[in-house]
């Protein structure tokens, strides 16, 4: 890849951290370099312990490990705690639409619109049929909390983008030519999130069943702590099929699919809900593929239960179909974290390209912290000039009357040495003056040449076949410049040539001047001065030929 800058992708799970290194080419072109996937200790979701710490602490040894050095940060908050509007805007001109979408912005999110960082992308319409707006937005505390912990580790974000809108850009970038209803379902450890793309069209919509619904079920099951369940889990769990079938020969294994199918059929219905809601609501069609993705959506079998549930082609997402793989990566690594690597791919584009939806949630403080930093050299930049403004006064005040006579001294040093300049720039504007002069006097030369070339040319060419000239003169006027203004020229032709005149009702002489006349450089004027009679089997002729422009040149 040629020279290209790096950047850090970085994705927050509810039980996964992902962080991926990419180089950006100056063409836009994205390469992943390095990554690592981090665990964020095993939580139960019904407590309420603060996973800051080991958010900082997993990525700290994430980097350590994969030696990812600190570079610029892209990353995304989840959807779950996101809270996406889809609006129809009334037609308004372009002027007011952002007046329109603010006003939707706090009638439609559920908190003050104070107590919320929020962002929108218009996703089609015009200004007579009204615009189609998608809004974000989530609470100050929520973002900050993320992106405290990324500052804790020395890198401040440039982009907090929304994890269901990073699989968008990517899902566009890698299936161009897909036809009809693309559904992204993405299972994760506390919710799923399902995206729907179709043309220029998204719906995004998060739904409370996920990894921990079947961590949960298990705790009831089985009557452990949360942490045993989520490692049984881990061990045993796949998507059992219905009816009457040989299950596996671990009786915990055999609880733990059929507990996982039942929390899949769940998640079948909402999927079923959701599908009907964008169709009937949105005027979406339906899916034609679906992409899954996610932490949970590992589990064995996962892929065909939704294929015979919802008839349509199911396959895991590939983000990196057209996204390039460094090969220092292994290459069957990298092919068991495919669904995991959704995200960090989706964000990278961020950085190179112009993507279909581009957000940013960055918390207020992190804004003005950016804001005053670009405004920092200026304002040092201003103290610097009234310190030196001060300090240039008093000094000049204290050292006037001692410095004065140095300067008039070093003023006229440097008078004379301007004056010896002026001297030589005078000489060699005179000598350019000459030369020049001496350039145009050959041009002139060159071009009346490439004139007389010319006219004698237009000449030959009007003669008639048996004619020939005898002597060519100039006529013009004498004043400081020679102007040529009339050609006098004498002619012979045989008798019997000079009868073979294409137009019988003129003599080839005639025919001869009317050519002349017809030339770019002749005049109308251009007659016969003189036609005396034959001699013996020949006639001479003389005409006058004016030129439309008279041809000047120097004495």
């Amino acid at each position: 890849m040629a020279k290209s800058d790096r950047i850090i992708a970085l994705d927050i799970g509810a039980s996964k951290l992902v962080v991926a290194e990419f180089a950006v080419s100056k063409s836009g072109m994205i390469e992943l370099l390095n990554y690592g996937i981090g665990k964020l200790g095993i939580v139960d979701p019904d407590g309420q312990v603060d996973t800051s710490a080991y958010i900082v602490s997993s990525l700290r040894d994430i980097m350590r490990e994969h030696g990812i050095k600190p570079a610029a940060l892209y990353m995304t908050v989840s959807g779950q705690i996101v809270f996406p509007r889809y609006v129809k805007l009334p037609p308004v001109s372009k002027d007011k639409i952002f007046q329109m979408i603010q006003y939707e912005a706090e009638q439609n999110v559920p908190f003050p619109i104070d107590e919320v960082v929020w962002d929108y992308q218009i996703m089609g319409g015009d200004e007579e049929n009204g615009f189609s707006v998608m809004l974000v937005a989530v609470k100050i505390e929520n973002v900050k909390g993320f992106t405290d912990c990324t500052l804790a580790v020395d890198m401040e974000p440039i982009v907090v983008d929304v994890a269901p809108m990073a699989l968008y850009n990517i899902v566009r970038y890698s299936y161009p030519d897909t036809e009809g209803c693309i559904m992204v379902l993405d299972i994760g450890a506390r919710s799923s999130n399902l995206i729907f793309i179709e043309k220029n069209r998204i719906f995004s919509r998060s739904i409370p069943v996920a990894g921990n619904a079947i961590t949960q079920e298990i705790v009831k099951e089985f009557e452990i702590p949360f942490a045993e369940a989520e490692e049984i889990k881990i061990a045993n769990a796949f998507v059992a099929f219905g009816g009457v079938y040989a299950g596996p020969d671990s009786e915990v294994a055999d609880k733990v699919s059929r507990i996982v199918r039942n929390v899949v059929t769940r998640l079948h219905a909402e999927v079923n809900r959701s599908i009907n809601f964008y169709r009937s609501q949105q005027g979406g069609g339906a899916p034609t593929l679906v992409l899954l993705t996610g932490g949970s959506s590992s589990m064995p079998h996962t892929d065909t239960f939704f294929r015979e549930k919802l008839r349509v082609q199911v396959e895991y997402l590939n983000p990196f179909a057209n996204v390039a793989v460094s090969p220092a990566i292994d290459a069957d690594l990298i092919g068991k974290d495919l669904h995991l690597l959704g995200e960090v791919a989706g964000l990278a584009l961020r950085s190179g390209l112009a993507c279909p939806v581009e957000m940013n949630l960055m918390p207020p403080d992190l804004v003005a912290k950016k804001v005053f930093r670009k405004r920092q050299p200026f304002f040092a930049l201003a103290a610097a000039g009234l310190v030196l403004t001060l300090l240039c006064w008093f000094i000049y005040s204290w050292r006037t009357r001692v410095t004065t006579n140095n300067q008039l001294s070093d003023v006229d040093s440097r008078i004379n040495k301007i004056s010896g300049i002026s001297k030589s720039l005078a000489a060699e504007i005179a000598s350019e003056e000459t030369a020049l002069a001496k350039v145009e006097c050959v041009a002139d030369v060159i071009s009346r040449r490439s004139r007389w070339i010319k006219i004698m040319n237009e000449i030959h060419t009007c003669l008639l076949e048996g004619m020939w000239l005898t002597s060519l003169n100039v006529e013009g006027e004498e004043d400081d410049l020679k102007s040529v203004k009339y050609i006098i020229i004498n002619g012979v032709g045989f008798e019997d040539e000079l009868k073979k005149s294409d137009k019988p009702e003129a003599t080839a002489i005639e025919v001869f001047v009317e050519k002349l006349k017809q030339s770019e450089s002749f005049s109308s004027d251009t007659r016969i001065e003189r036609q005396p009679p034959r001699k013996l089997h020949t006639r001479e002729f003389t005409v006058r030929i004016v030129l439309k422009d008279a041809l000047k040149s120097r004495k």
